[in-house]
């Protein structure tokens, strides 16, 4: 529908100036364009100018202003669907949701076809929740435009938020049945079968999600996503005989994804057999000796001698290599008492071991040939000691072993973070803030501007 308030040639040639610059965040040159307009006695209140004056103010962070244009244009023009847009996308701006859907709706009903509006519309009803009126939305896009790929992935999107996967996969079936032949390599039609696969799978038809991932896999670029979607498909259905391979051929394409492990377990059946997850695991560890999920992932069932043991060798791994996140990669297993207890002594030992001697153990020192852990073994021992007791919340020996740890090696600026986070802890914010800004004198490379954190 046209304005109601309509300008002449000239003057509507510098209105869709101002349109475009605005699109192209020329906001300078869009105010001066709407200068022009508003210069003109006649058009010094024309709405939908005043509007976009308002639009393009707002953008450059003059809210009071961009309020009192927009708000001017509206009441010159209640009839023109820009005005009423403009003051939504106003509202938008400013988070106020449910006000820009009144703008919007207010809007389509100068211009109900408009496909911007309607496109602004969808997106707000998403962002609160009102899936009816995102499926009723995306209905009338998708009518308006019904050539368009995108309108009908919305139209399917809107029923399947809705809970109706019959009607979103047949939406969908429809599109690609459309279709014409596509390339091998059409990302966009592959992730449109991925997606229908997903609707499948959520609406409890899960052999029709493996009988559809088995016809149109040639059809899918992303190979990762076709194997692991068949190893949970698998699953659900307790093939498990199948599942076995798929998760075999995943561990040796990334032998670090703590998922494929447990994955492989559970097709294996071996959940409730921990002894035989151990056994499982040390195959693993020789086939991907460099790895360290099938090292770490035995921690958490395993227990008693057996953790002792498996633990002992982890640990000793990971502070001989001087391994700075150790604690957080072992923080996990702190949720069962008697593991903490097994950690805590074998820590202590080592501390004591490394200051007497220069081993983790003093047997060690009776082995022929042993040669002695580098010296900064005990720095990595005092520093994993200052974790474990702030994480206790036992702040005194928290502080103790990483006090000597900076006496050790008063370069390192993880010390510092540690112990500030330390004091941040035991409630101390200003002690924790002096040695936080200490670790940042110490940061030439400016870590801690990076997004460090002291949680």
């Amino acid at each position: 529908m046209p304005s109601s308030d309509p300008l002449p040639p000239k003057e509507s040639a510098l209105f869709r100036k101002i349109l475009k610059c605005y699109e192209m965040k020329q906001y300078k040159n869009g105010l001066k364009l709407a200068k022009q307009i508003l210069s003109n006695p006649k058009f010094q209140e024309h709405g939908e100018t005043l509007a976009m004056k308002g639009l393009t103010l707002n953008c450059l962070g003059r809210k009071e202003e961009a309020y009192d244009h927009v708000r001017r244009g509206l009441r010159n023009d209640l009839r023109s669907h820009v005005c009423w847009h403009v003051y939504g996308l106003l509202q938008r701006s400013d988070k106020k949701y449910d006000e820009a859907i009144k703008c919007y709706r207010n809007a389509l009903r100068w211009e109900k076809d408009n496909i911007q509006i309607l496109r602004d519309l969808s997106l707000l009803q998403i962002q609160m929740r009102d899936l009816e009126g995102y499926n009723e939305t995306r209905s009338q896009l998708f009518q308006l435009r019904p050539s368009q790929h995108a309108s009908w992935i919305g139209f399917a999107m809107s029923y399947h938020l809705l809970g109706d996967f019959e009607m979103a996969n047949s939406v969908l079936e429809t599109l690609l049945q459309s279709q014409t032949p596509i390339d091998t390599h059409d990302y966009k039609h592959s992730e449109l079968l991925l997606y229908q696969n997903q609707i499948l799978q959520e609406s409890g038809q899960v052999d029709k999600a493996f009988k559809h991932l088995e016809e149109f896999s040639y059809q899918i670029v992303d190979k990762l996503a076709v194997k692991e979607t068949m190893g949970e498909l698998c699953l659900k259905m307790e093939r498990h005989a199948d599942a076995v391979p798929i998760y075999r051929e995943l561990l040796e394409r990334n032998p670090e994804n703590t998922m494929y492990y447990r994955k492989y377990m559970e097709a294996r059946q071996l959940l409730d057999k921990p002894s035989e997850q151990l056994a499982v695991y040390t195959e693993f560890q020789k086939e991907f000796p460099s790895s360290i999920c099938p090292k770490r992932l035995p921690l958490d069932v395993a227990s008693g001698e057996e953790f002792r043991r498996l633990v002992d060798q982890y640990l000793r791994r990971g502070l001989r290599k001087g391994v700075p996140p150790l604690f957080v990669n072992m923080r996990s297993l702190y949720a069962l008492p008697e593991k903490v207890e097994i950690i805590e002594t074998l820590v202590l030992g080592y501390y004591d071991a490394l200051q007497e001697c220069g081993f983790f153990a003093k047997e060690d020192a009776e082995v022929p040939d042993a040669v002695k852990e580098p010296a900064s073994a005990l720095l990595w021992t005092l520093y994993y000691l200052a974790q474990h007791f702030d994480h206790l919340r036992q702040t005194e020996q928290a502080l103790k072993f990483i006090d000597a740890a900076i006496e050790h090696t008063p370069t390192l600026i993880e010390l510092f973070v540690t112990k500030g986070r330390i004091y941040k802890h035991a409630g101390d914010p200003y002690e924790a803030f002096r040695w936080l800004d200490e670790a940042q004198s110490l940061d030439t490379a400016d870590r801690g501007k990076r997004g460090s954190s002291i949680n």
